[in-house]
């Protein structure tokens, strides 16, 4: 390898070898690095788009950015087929192979810690919309004439008072079914509700939540999601995963620092 060093993420050394045409970042195939009992997944990424200067304008740019989340992602669901790994966050960079062992050598009892806690867990997200929620221009206009100032505050109340109602049986639900969720998870996270412009999913999101659960133990995880999908007229819930468990790999390391 003569570019600088993408490292993906770090588990234990384990036996099942990579997809073989498995890539990564820059189209660049993913590599083994060892150090001690720890294993980096890294490739070969060019010094002119991930050197400081240049990665700072890229993760700027939308487009690039989604490219490289791809990428990256592919390569964790690869790895989480064959192990349990330990997530680095995105563009963690480092200039050479030394680097990557320095970084590992610094926080070996802390990746190996983390790595036990995860082992044969994987994390599903579950998200919950509030689909039936009318927007303000979608409310039936009080008629022009036959409606009195009087008239229109008394519907304006309604309305108020019939979203309220819609909001909280919303919340009651997700509640509900948060603490349902959370008696089969060993660990929860309860992440900021989505903007719908920025994510693209219709309704307004009630809950979104990341459960770390025992991989013998997801097969009732996911049909219990699934029960309740019935129980929810007006909601969608959404279900994802298995993913590795990047909700619950605390303290990443520092992206390394470019040339």
């Amino acid at each position: 390898m003569t570019g600088l060093r993408y490292v993906y993420a770090v588990c234990r050394p384990f036996g099942t070898p990579l997809q073989a045409q498995l890539t990564g970042v820059a189209g660049k195939p993913a590599k083994l690095l060892p150090h001690h009992d720890l294993v980096a997944v890294v490739s070969e990424v060019p010094e002119a788009d991930f050197a400081e200067e240049p990665l700072r304008a890229h993760l700027e740019d939308l487009d690039w950015l989604a490219a490289t989340a791809r990428a990256h992602q592919g390569v964790i669901d690869a790895l989480t087929v064959v192990t349990t790994p330990l997530p680095l966050r995105l563009a963690t960079v480092f200039r050479d192979d030394s680097g990557v062992r320095t970084m590992m050598e610094a926080r070996e009892d802390h990746f190996l810690r983390t790595l036990d806690r995860l082992e044969g867990r994987v994390e599903w997200g579950v998200k919950v919309y509030l689909e039936t929620e009318q927007p303000e221009k979608a409310q039936p206009a009080a008629p022009a004439k036959a409606a009195s100032g009087r008239d229109y505050l008394r519907q304006r109340r309604q309305q108020t008072r019939a979203h309220e109602d819609l909001w909280q049986r919303a919340e009651t639900f997700a509640t509900r079914l948060h603490e349902t969720l959370s008696a089969l998870a060993e660990d929860t996270r309860l992440h900021a509700p989505q903007n719908a412009v920025l994510s693209g999913s219709a309704g307004r999101n009630v809950l979104n939540a990341a459960y770390l659960v025992p991989r013998t133990g997801s097969e009732e995880f996911v049909e219990l999601v699934d029960r309740t999908k019935d129980d929810a007229p007006g909601l969608r819930v959404e279900l994802t995963g298995p993913w590795a468990a990047y909700s619950f790999a605390r303290d990443t390391a520092e992206e390394g620092t470019g040339p």
